[in-house]
């Protein structure tokens, strides 16, 4: 066993690795999204198991708008 054999991961790796504006592009379009489950849910507020997934996604839209900020 060759325990320093190169397995070339720099080759590979930042291949993996989005840029601040592709993470940007895909923030909007998931704030976008949610903001549209969202407006969705509040429409059927009046059904009682619903008051959950509307605080969720409300919690959810704000951190993304926080971190789209910070970028």
């Amino acid at each position: 066993m060759a325990a320093d054999k190169d397995i070339d991961a720099a080759d590979w790796t930042d291949q993996d690795l989005l840029t601040r504006d592709e993470a940007g592009e895909r923030l909007v379009a998931e704030i976008e999204s949610t903001r549209n489950r969202l407006s969705d849910l509040e429409s059927r507020a009046e059904d009682s198991n619903i008051a959950a997934s509307i605080e969720m996604n409300r919690r959810r839209l704000i951190a993304m708008q926080a971190l789209q900020d910070s970028l």
